[in-house]
């Protein structure tokens, strides 16, 4: 693929994405699985607004929210665009930012500025971002490189094999990817970051990462964009559009997903989850299931459009709202705090979770 069509590709994904009225591209509603959970409520919780901490540390820097605007553009007209709003809403509300995948750098570096928000960025974290089988295409070398020239604080590597199986020209063999991510590991001083694009990162996986020298899994589950659905909307019609409607369902429910390796010991430092984040209630029922960051992508994506960095602010802040006054209203002084047990669960989600680590761990025999 040329640099010109992937610059093509990302502008059209961006026309996509924004366009709900025409365009259908997230899981069905409750896909994530944050309506099955709900708080303890205290009707004196002997706390005031003015008091409560709903800051966090991440990659040695204090953030307001613990809340990461996910990795999701560049490399195309529009893409630069976004990056800058975005990048300069997330310095003012004290939030990451993670950029989206680099890959056209590497085969035309004449995109380069649409990635150096840097110089917007000088009070929050900033995150590169390539996909896993960009390592094999041009090396560790090459990676490393582009990540350090975008003074990025960290390097996320991203899974994505369904949207590109449903990618016209994707790849298609993901052979020797664990290899080369342990060697990522050892080749980049730089912490690595290895997320989902939308399906889920299995509690087994995310162990076997976080052991062979991940920094952070970003668990990425369904229930936000799905990335299928979002190239079955370039593709002509046939039997690789019509195939991609069957997988509208696919991948682990962010919710039962983090619960399931949050159970199994994950320290939430560790753990970002992102997936079907809409609102600052599913902010905290992240963050309470065992997260130390979420992320999310689509909100502000759609923010931007509608409303520049004004937009994504706004966006951001109803977040924060809903986020603190959860903690208000169990009497959570910190985030520390909302992890203490006060999460209720519908009647089967804790089968329903160990039904799903029990068939992550088949399957990654």
């Amino acid at each position: 693929m040329t640099g010109g069509s992937t610059s093509e590709r990302k502008e059209r994904h961006l026309s996509i994405c924004v366009d709900p009225a025409r365009y259908r591209v997230e899981t069905r509603a409750g896909g994530a699985g944050w309506e099955r959970l709900s708080f303890a409520h205290r009707a004196m919780p002997e706390l005031s607004l003015a008091a409560l901490d709903s800051g966090s540390e991440f990659l040695g820097y204090r953030l307001r929210l613990p809340l990461l605007a996910s990795c999701m553009t560049g490399g195309s007209a529009g893409g630069g665009r976004v990056n800058r709003f975005l990048a300069a809403a997330a310095n003012e509300a004290r939030i990451a930012f993670g950029l989206g995948s680099f890959r056209i750098l590497l085969r035309d570096p004449t995109w380069l500025a649409d990635f150096q928000v840097r110089p917007l960025l000088p009070d929050v974290p900033l995150l590169a971002n390539i996909g896993a089988v960009s390592l094999h295409e041009h090396g560790h070398a090459a990676v490393i490189d582009i990540a350090r020239r975008l003074e990025a604080d960290a390097l996320v590597v991203h899974l994505n094999p369904a949207q590109e199986l449903f990618q016209e020209g994707g790849d298609s063999s993901f052979v020797g990817l664990r290899d080369s991510l342990s060697r990522l590991f050892e080749a980049c001083a730089m912490p690595i970051i290895v997320k989902e694009t939308g399906f889920g990162i299995g509690p087994e996986e995310a162990r076997a990462l976080l052991a062979s020298g991940a920094a952070q899994i970003d668990l990425a589950g369904a229930g936000g964009t799905n990335w299928i659905a979002v190239e079955a909307e370039r593709l002509d019609p046939g039997p690789l559009r019509d195939a991609a409607a069957d997988f509208d369902q696919w991948g682990y429910p962010t919710a039962l997903l983090l619960a399931a390796v949050a159970e199994g010991g994950t320290e939430p430092s560790r753990l970002i989850a992102s997936g079907g984040i809409r609102n600052g209630l599913d902010l905290a029922k992240a963050l309470a299931l065992g997260a130390g960051l979420a992320g999310t992508a689509l909100p502000l994506l759609r923010a931007v459009e509608s409303g520049g960095r004004d937009g994504a602010l706004a966006f951001i802040e109803r977040l924060a709202i809903g986020l603190r006054s959860t903690m208000l209203l169990t009497g959570s002084a910190s985030i520390e705090a909302l992890r203490r047990g006060i999460l209720i669960a519908d009647a089967g989600f804790q089968a329903d979770v160990r039904a799903l680590a029990a068939a992550d761990a088949a399957a990654f025999l």
